[in-house]
Formats: structure tokens, C-alpha cells, sequence
């Protein structure tokens, strides 16, 4: 049997990291394209000042658009070529950082991930989700690669908003359960392999860090302190999830969160709120225990991730909507098909009305 993991060429996390970026871009050369939103870019324009002095390099600013879509790939391919940088740097949130990597790939250059937000596992992985222009999924780029390095400066997320640590847990908050499913199913993994046990037990462990220690790092993240549970979920959102979803795979989950954005009042929300969801529709669809179905409400309600259609803005749920979600989740290519048994429209859109009565 064959099994693959894959993961990030190095993994650096430290209070003020982003103040020594200089020296691991120089490790590649001396120009470096950055792909960051206007806002994340001004919101660590100190540090960045900061690295420009420690280290004799240049930063060749992006401007990125705010939406991973093929027209700003493209774009950002022109600028990187014409300005001959060496070195593609994502900085901020998951769409920045998938849109350098998509970047990177497209230009066969070395990638640095820099998120400023643990919201997503998007910095770890070698693939990239691509949106169209109204910010609907439109599908998965993958890569021959995971980034050349992952670079988390710890005080940065400590002061960004509590709403973007807790969406990152809800996307870790699938990896186990995903896992799970791909294991049982013998689907293969992201590199297209099966899964290796530290694949797994990456997923578990990042299960029990959240459970151990989501409430203590909102604490800490409320007060723009960093603590070590804080250091802890800002790991299990980042590595421990970016590994166990790339080197085990994804199943239902994800899916149902694509299929969430058929629907106009979720676009508002962050991609790890509509997964929390998936993850409910998840283990409604394998008819998980009644404990671990309650212990995942229970703990998305502590926290305050969505549990139901209404907390994701949806507030008239018709059979026109849920049938929209079902179908796009369920289109040929979707994980969902990693499921350990046949996954139909129908069954998913049975999953989301009980999912969506359980939590409420």
C-alpha cells in the first residue's frame, strides 16, 4: 500500500517572527514578491520596517485584490516576472496565501507563507482554492510542493480579531473526523497516497489541543496577549490541521462548505464558520455517536462557531437552498465521494435539514 505525507519545508513560529523575515528570504535570493491585501500589509508595516533594516533584501509590493481567482493569479505572474523577484511571499489570510502559491507554482519559484491570522491550514498545504469573481468555489488548484516555509509570528494573531482565531478553529475542528473517514475508506490523501499514522495522529491531536485549549487562547487572544494555549491552537489550526487534512484528506466536511457557497447570505462568512457546519453535516451523514455529535455542538456553542443554517445568516431555509448546498457538494470531484460508504443529493440534503435541527 502506498502511503504519502506530505508537509512545509520548514514550520517557524515565534513571538515577533515576522521581524526576521529578512534572513530566511535572502536564503533564496534578494527580491521578494508580496501578495498582501492593502489592510494586512499596513497592519504589520512595523515589523516589516523592522526585517528591511535587519536585512539587505527588497519587497516588491502585490497589492492583492482580496479573492484567490485565475485573473489574479495571472496578474500577479506578469508582475513577478517583469520585477524578476526570487522569492514569493503570502502574507495575511488564506486567499493571499493560496494566491502566492498559486503563483509560485505557476513560476516555479520558492514560496514563504506568512499568515497573520490563524483562520485557515491554507499556509501549510500545496494546494491552492480557487474562487470566481463573485467569490463563489470554483475548485482546488494542487501543486508539486508545500511551501518552502511557513513563517507565524505569534504576537501579530495574538492582536488580530478573536472572530478569525475562532474561524480557524472550526476549520481544524474538521481534520480529525475527515481523517477518520479517508482512513476508513482507504481514500487517498491529497498527494494521492493513503494515510500514514502521523497523519492521523496529527488530526487526533489536533482534535484535543482545540478541545483542551480553545477557550484559554480566546482569552488570551481578547487581551492580545500571547500564552501558551494560545501558542497551542495557533499550532493546531496552522500545522497540526495543514497536516492531517493534506496527508489524510478531506471528505464530507469541506464539501458541504463548497456547497455553502451556492448560498448568497454565507458569503459573508469565514471559510472555518461554514466548515464548522460541514463538520456537524459530517457526522450526521455517518451516523457518528450521539456523544461525539454533542460534545462538537458543544463545543462550537462555547466557542461560537455556527451551528445551524441561521448562524451562518440563512434565515429562511427552504428545499430550494438546501438542495443548492446538496447538489454542489455532492458534483463529481467532490471530497465528499471520500466518505467510507456512497454519498448521494439526497443524503445530504436529508444531513443538513437534521444537522441543522440539532443545532439549533
Amino acid at each position: 500500500m502506498k502511503k504519502v505525507l506530505v508537509s512545509p519545508s520548514k514550520y517557524v513560529q515565534d513571538n515577533q517572527a515576522l521581524s526576521n523575515i529578512g534572513e530566511y528570504v535572502l536564503a533564496f535570493g534578494k527580491k521578494a514578491l508580496l501578495v498582501a491585501h492593502a489592510d494586512d500589509q499596513e497592519r504589520v508595516q512595523g515589523q516589516l520596517d523592522e526585517a528591511l533594516k535587519n536585512n539587505d533584501f527588497e519587497l516588491i509590493p502585490g497589492k492583492f485584490a482580496g479573492e484567490c481567482t485565475k485573473n489574479e493569479v495571472e496578474r500577479l505572474n506578469a508582475l513577478c516576472t517583469e520585477q524578476a523577484c526570487d522569492v514569493v511571499i503570502g502574507l495575511g489570510g488564506g486567499k493571499a496565501i493560496d494566491t502566492a502559491k498559486a503563483v509560485s507554482s505557476a513560476l516555479d519559484i520558492p514560496v514563504m507563507s506568512v499568515p497573520t491570522i490563524a483562520s485557515t491550514d491554507a499556509p501549510c498545504s500545496s494546494l491552492s482554492v480557487v474562487y470566481n469573481e463573485k467569490g463563489e468555489f470554483q475548485e482546488y488548484s494542487f501543486y508539486k510542493s508545500n511551501p518552502d516555509l511557513v513563517l507565524v509570528d505569534t504576537s501579530i494573531i495574538a492582536k488580530a480579531p478573536v472572530r478569525f482565531l475562532v474561524a480557524g478553529m472550526g476549520d481544524a475542528l474538521s481534520t480529525y473526523f475527515e481523517a477518520r473517514a479517508c482512513e476508513r475508506s482507504f481514500a487517498d490523501n491529497i498527494p494521492g497516497g493513503k494515510s500514514t499514522k502521523l497523519a492521523v495522529a496529527a488530526a487526533k491531536l489536533c482534535y484535543e489541543t482545540l478541545m483542551e485549549d480553545s477557550i484559554k487562547a480566546i482569552a488570551a487572544c481578547e487581551n492580545n496577549v500571547v500564552t501558551p494555549a494560545l501558542e497551542n491552537i495557533i499550532e493546531a489550526n496552522t500545522l497540526l490541521s495543514g497536516m492531517g487534512f493534506e496527508s489524510s484528506g478531506l471528505a464530507a466536511a469541506h464539501a458541504i462548505h463548497n456547497g455553502l457557497t451556492a448560498l448568497e447570505e454565507a458569503h459573508g462568512f469565514f471559510h472555518g464558520e461554514k466548515v464548522s457546519f460541514g463538520t456537524l453535516v459530517h457526522l450526521v451523514l455517518e451516523n457518528a455517536p450521539a456523544e461525539e455529535i454533542e460534545e462538537v455542538i458543544s463545543y462550537c456553542k462555547a466557542v461560537g462557531l455556527p451551528t445551524c443554517l441561521k448562524d451562518l445568516g440563512v434565515e429562511e431555509v427552504t428545499d430550494e437552498k438546501v438542495r443548492a448546498v446538496a447538489d454542489l457538494a455532492t458534483a463529481p470531484n467532490e471530497t465528499i465521494h471520500n466518505m467510507p460508504f456512497e454519498v448521494t443529493s439526497d443524503d445530504v440534503f436529508a444531513a443538513i435539514y437534521a444537522a441543522n435541527a440539532l443545532g439549533q
